[in-house]
């Protein structure tokens, strides 16, 4: 692993504080609404902005989240899968997204890039990425599906023809709602301690997913934004959102590290979509678009 210089972690900080003015531009062109920018400071050290829009013409809520932040050592979230870590005091940046739209046709997406730095007074620092995108329809269009998928095999095969499949397949395995029994959505890339290329190459690789995600949903949102729904796809999209708050709560280890780490809970939550809704024994009606996602879409395949 080559080492790190506090110039390289800037470019790292540019780049993220960059993407977060993109996505922001990217969603405001469908918005009457303008973003609440919430500039914060964290007692440990760092701090960050967080984005929301809340109640707009085309989205329940969206929140495009900035943080930078450090601290004496790093909590069970991180050191439960590297329990070589313990002990050493950390840095930890990176930008989040989860879309929440009105018009239950468009999916619900979510995005997350970071880099981890991991100091110690004795040794090198040891660094790391990781971060994904991934789709949750709540009626699925199976050309929305291919061209999500075919976007992030783009994003992927400059750097390695096999990396798509690897990191999908951990998607797939990542959100899945064990307690369920069923995918969150139809998954996307997920991927986590990469450092096993040089810095600026995996610097590289999180470029193009963060550029990679707008170039996939953006299409979506243009082709789906005018399809007319009722009452009941809104109370179906509103059920369909409590398993996504089921599984941030329960699974989410962006969630667990950033409560663990004394995180502030306003930022962390911003996920968690404004409406939802549980009905004791839910039915889904044979052969309805509802049936459809669950028996077509939110199953683990091949889409492209």
């Amino acid at each position: 692993m080559s080492d790190i210089s506090d110039l390289k972690i800037k470019d790292v900080k540019n780049y993220l504080l960059n993407l977060q003015k993109n996505i922001i531009l990217m969603i405001s062109k469908y918005e009457k609404e303008e973003f609440y920018k919430d500039k914060w400071k964290r007692v440990e050290g760092g701090g960050g902005l967080t984005c929301v829009l809340q109640n707009g013409s085309c989205f329940d809520k969206v929140g495009v989240n900035f943080s930078d932040i450090s601290g004496l050592s790093l909590p069970a979230a991180a050191t439960n899968i590297r329990p070589e870590l313990k002990g050493r005091n950390y840095r930890a940046m990176g930008v989040s997204v989860v879309c929440h739209p009105k018009n239950p046709h468009i999916p619900t997406v979510h995005l997350n890039v970071r880099l981890f730095v991991a100091y110690s007074d004795n040794e090198s620092p040891i660094w790391w990425f990781g971060g994904g995108f991934d789709m949750t329809p709540y009626y699925g269009y199976e050309e929305d599906a291919i061209h999500w998928h075919k976007t992030a095999k783009k994003i992927c095969d400059p750097f390695d023809s096999a990396l798509y499949e690897k990191y999908k397949e951990n998607c797939d395995k990542y959100f899945f709602i064990k307690h369920r029994n069923e995918p969150r959505g139809i998954g996307g890339l997920f991927f986590d301690d990469l450092n096993h290329w040089e810095f600026d190459n995996c610097f590289k690789f999180i470029r193009s997913v963060g550029d990679g995600f707008m170039k996939a949903y953006d299409p979506i949102i243009e082709k789906r934004i005018s399809h007319k729904y009722n009452e009941q796809q809104k109370d179906f999209q509103l059920f369909r959102r409590g398993r996504y708050v089921e599984f941030n709560l329960v699974y989410d280890r962006g969630t667990l590290f950033g409560l663990q780490s004394n995180g502030r809970s306003e930022s962390i939550l911003m996920s968690m979509p404004p409406l939802v809704k549980w009905e004791y024994n839910y039915k889904i009606e044979e052969n309805t678009p509802e049936e459809k996602l669950y028996k077509y879409f939110l199953v683990p395949k091949k889409w492209i």
